[in-house]
């Protein structure tokens, strides 16, 4: 009994400082093939899909196919897409393929006040595979410059 305990208890050897390779033998490792290692590890990476995501899920194709919508409809005073400038604040998509997007627009007061939810549901609306799209106007949080992505603030010389 006293050695099945003992093997349970042995801890793994500890790590030593003399252990660790000298700097003259990581430095022997060339530029270009410490640069092709971290290359083929960042390819891999980015290549990655996840694993099983339904299509309506973030990450998905459906949802990814609306993003993409709402990436190509542009605020007409600002040279930015909406979705960059952090007007839409959230994008569901239902088993049935029913799509709600909730946005806000830059002010209550925003010329495009009337136009701009339309655009966004018909532009949904005519994505293949999608039943229905609802547009729903938040004014909760009001929208902010904080709210915009970096490609957003760059373009606009915020960066």
């Amino acid at each position: 009994m006293d050695n099945q305990t003992d093997d349970m208890t042995t801890k793994p050897p500890r790590a030593r400082v003399e252990d660790a390779p000298l700097p003259e033998e990581a430095a022997m490792e060339t530029a270009g093939a410490k640069l092709e290692r971290k290359r083929d590890y960042l390819e891999g990476f980015l290549a990655k899909k996840p694993d099983s995501v339904a299509r309506g899920e973030p990450g998905g194709e459906l949802h990814q196919s609306v993003i993409d919508a709402l990436k190509d409809i542009f605020d007409p005073e600002i040279p930015v897409n909406i979705y960059d400038l952090g007007l839409i604040y959230n994008v569901e998509v239902s088993d049935e393929a029913d799509v709600i997007v909730t946005m806000t627009l830059t002010t209550p007061h925003c010329p495009v006040a009337e136009t701009m939810p339309g655009e966004v549901e018909a532009r949904v609306m005519g994505l293949p595979g999608i039943r229905d799209a609802e547009v729903v106007i938040t004014w909760d949080p009001p929208w902010d410059p904080s709210k915009m992505s970096d490609e957003a603030r760059l373009e606009l010389g915020m960066l």
